[in-house]
C-alpha cells in the first residue's frame, strides 16, 4: 500500500485527483489510510496503468519531466537487437540518461558479479517528493529493469543481492517478494547483484514477441521466471567450490537462494537431476585428488563432501569400478 500512496502522492503533485485511478483498479479511497495494507499484483498492475496514461507518465512523477506512454517501451526496442544480454544491458542504462538526467545507470562486472547500479542526481519528485517517492522510485526501475533482462533471455536471474540507501521501510518484508536475493538498507549505493555469466546468454525474443510483451509489460515486473538458463551450471559451482556446505537438497537451495522443491522441479526442466550433478562433480574432484595429491583416502573424502571414508569408498568403486585406493595405485 506505500507505492498505491505514492501513485497518489504524483496525482497530487499535478493537482488531480487519483479516485479514477484506485477505481480501476478496485482499490477504495479509504485504504490509502491503512497504515501496513497491501494489494493483488493484478490490482498494482491495473493501478499502474490508468495513473500512467492519466498523467501521461510513465515514471509517475518521479522525475523533473513526465516521461511521456511509450518511454520505457522504446528503451526496450532499442535493447532488443543487441547479441547478449550484457550488450543490451548496457544500451538499456545508457539510454536512459537520454530520458531523463535526474538518476543514471551503470552496469558493471567485478569477478563473477554484475551489478546495476542506480545514481541519484536530483531527489525523486523533487524537493518536495519525500521519502516514499523515492522508495517507488529505485524499487521500480530496478525491478523495470531485471524484470526486463529475465525476458530478454527467457530465464530467471536469481539476485545475488539488492541495496538502498534508505532505512529499512516499515513494509520492509515485501522486499523479499521484490527482491529474490538479500535486501541490504541504508547502505552506500542503490543496486542489484547477480551472476555475471547470465550476461552472455543470447537475446531470444524478436519484434512480434515485443509487441506482445508490451500490451502487458507490467507482469515482466512482478512475477519471476520459473526456468533459470544456467541453473545446472550455477548447482555445479556451488557443489564444486563449497562441497561442506551443500551435503543436502535443503543447503543447496538455500545458496542458492530458492526453495529444494523448486530447485528439484527446476533441474527437473532441464534434463537434469540434483544426484547425477553431485555424482559428476564428486567423481571429478575424486579423480583429480588422487591423480594430482597425496592426501590420505579420508582426507579425500572430506574434501568431496561425503560424511566419512567408508561412504565415499562405496560411491567411487560405483563411479569407476575400483576403490579409490585401487584407482590410485593404477594410476
Amino acid at each position: 500500500m506505500a507505492f498505491v500512496q505514492a501513485v497518489a502522492k504524483a496525482f497530487e503533485a499535478r493537482g488531480l485527483s487519483p479516485k479514477g485511478a484506485l477505481q480501476a483498479a478496485q482499490i477504495p479511497p479509504a485504504a490509502l489510510m491503512v497504515t501496513g495494507g497491501h494489494i493483488t499484483a493484478a490490482q498494482f498492475e491495473a493501478l499502474s496503468a490508468a495513473a500512467m496514461q492519466a498523467l501521461d507518465d510513465e515514471a509517475l512523477g518521479w522525475f523533473s519531466r513526465p516521461l511521456p506512454w511509450g518511454s520505457y517501451g522504446l528503451l526496450a526496442r532499442a535493447s532488443l537487437s543487441a547479441p547478449t544480454l550484457g550488450t543490451a544491458l548496457k544500451r538499456w542504462c545508457r539510454h536512459h540518461g537520454l530520458l531523463t538526467p535526474d538518476i543514471s545507470l551503470a552496469l558493471s562486472t567485478t569477478g563473477d558479479e554484475a551489478r546495476i547500479t542506480l545514481a541519484e542526481h536530483r531527489p525523486p519528485g523533487g524537493p518536495d517528493g519525500g521519502d516514499a517517492l523515492r522508495e517507488f522510485c529505485f524499487v521500480s526501475v530496478l525491478r523495470n529493469i531485471h524484470g526486463l533482462a529475465c525476458w530478454f533471455v527467457d530465464s530467471r536471474i536469481p539476485l545475488l543481492g539488492a541495496s538502498f540507501p534508505f532505512a529499512a521501510p516499515p513494509h520492509a518484508e515485501a522486499y523479499r517478494v521484490l527482491f529474490d536475493g538479500p535486501t541490504r538498507f541504508a547502505a552506500d549505493e542503490t543496486s542489484i547483484r547477480f551472476d555475471a555469466r547470465y550476461l552472455a546468454l543470447p537475446v531470444k525474443r524478436d519484434e512480434a514477441a515485443m509487441n506482445q510483451m508490451l500490451q502487458r509489460a507490467l507482469p515482466i515486473q512482478v512475477r519471476p521466471y520459473r526456468r533459470d538458463r544456467l541453473l545446472v551450471q550455477r548447482v555445479r559451482q556451488v557443489l564444486s567450490t563449497q562441497p561442506q556446505d551443500a551435503h543436502n537438497a535443503d543447503d543447496l537451495a538455500a545458496l542458492l537462494h530458492t526453495s529444494a522443491r523448486t530447485l528439484h522441479r527446476q533441474l527437473k526442466e532441464e534434463g537434469a537431476s540434483l544426484q547425477a550433478l553431485k555424482d559428476e562433480v564428486r567423481r571429478e574432484r575424486a579423480v583429480s585428488l588422487l591423480q594430482r595429491t597425496t592426501k590420505p583416502i579420508k582426507q579425500v573424502a572430506e574434501a568431496t563432501g561425503f560424511q566419512n571414508e567408508k561412504s565415499f569408498i562405496r560411491a567411487f568403486k560405483g563411479w569407476t569400478g575400483e576403490t579409490p585406493g585401487e584407482f590410485r595405485v593404477r594410476g
